[in-house]
């Protein structure tokens, strides 16, 4: 990747750092006696939360057949999206057969279980300690007197304070990384019936097969696209990363050469991995 990578990537997760974050006058120590407070008021928030999470009744993921899309490339981009553009989603007999097994299991599903709920709890705030370290500076995280009671979501006036800024600091580099993006794709002489179409953004890579063709099998569910093969002719691997299978596509670039095309896709998964290919040409279908 020349713009969106892995290190971009990352910048992006540390553009909200103030989201859901409180000032609280008794942060600056470490209390416990207020981190157990804050704990319990915390996870029963959670606890609320999963169990209508839990009775969401799957039915209506059925609305989707029939339902009219569009590009997300050009709705990120503020373009005109006309008749030519839209799409009407089918849904194929696979998925639907999918969402009526989702929702026979919640038909036969047994009693919410709030002990396994408030356990898991407990290891997703012992995640998001290790995590804060990760995304912090140095400076900043060493100011921060209990990291449980920040990633319960509060923290200082003066850490709030520099949170806030270095999330618009980040967000300004993202947003000028997204700009250089955008122009050097539309700079790049991209037929349009692959330029519309080579977008698989959240789609799930079910297999990655190569020869005289490289061919991806994508899972669309949870996807904005239809289109689930996409085959690279004469294809020329630069780079091909460990775990790009049953990691999900997220972004990609894609640059006309002399011969052909180059493309570059990065996935969310184990290792953020990275696929860069040469090739004669590419065919985006549908099976």
């Amino acid at each position: 990747m020349k713009y969106l990578t892995k290190d971009w990537y990352d910048l992006c997760q540390r553009t909200g750092l103030h989201f859901d974050m409180k000032a609280h006058k008794g942060a600056h120590v470490r209390d416990e006696a207020l981190y157990l407070r804050l704990y319990n008021r915390k996870a029963k928030e959670y606890a609320k939360m999963q169990r209508e999470l839990y009775d969401v009744d799957p039915r209506f993921m059925l609305e989707r057949d029939g339902m009219t899309c569009v590009p997300l490339d050009k709705v990120l981009n503020g373009e005109a999206i006309g008749e030519e553009d839209t799409m009407v989603y089918h849904m194929s007999s696979e998925e639907k057969d999918r969402i009526l097994q989702r929702i026979a299991d919640y038909d036969a599903r047994p009693p919410f279980d709030e002990a396994k709920c408030h356990a898991d709890f407990a290891i997703h705030q012992e995640g998001l300690c290790k995590e804060a370290l990760n995304r912090l500076p140095y400076e900043l995280s060493s100011r921060i007197a209990d990291m449980r009671v920040f990633t319960l979501g509060y923290c200082t006036k003066e850490v709030l304070s520099e949170l806030k800024r270095l999330s618009k600091q980040n967000e300004k580099r993202v947003t000028s990384v997204l700009e250089q993006y955008r122009q050097a794709q539309q700079a790049e002489n991209i037929p349009e019936h692959i330029r519309s179409r080579f977008g698989f953004h959240d789609c799930k890579v079910a297999e990655l097969t190569s020869g005289k063709q490289l061919i991806m099998r994508l899972d669309t569910q949870g996807g904005f696209t239809t289109f689930n093969k996409v085959m690279f002719d004469a294809a020329q691997i630069l780079r091909q990363d460990e775990h790009i299978a049953g990691s999900h596509w997220i972004y990609e670039e894609l640059y006309r050469t002399n011969s052909g095309y180059e493309a570059h896709i990065l996935f969310y998964g184990e290792g953020m991995p990275e696929l860069i290919i040469r090739c004669g040409d590419i065919i985006v279908e549908q099976e």
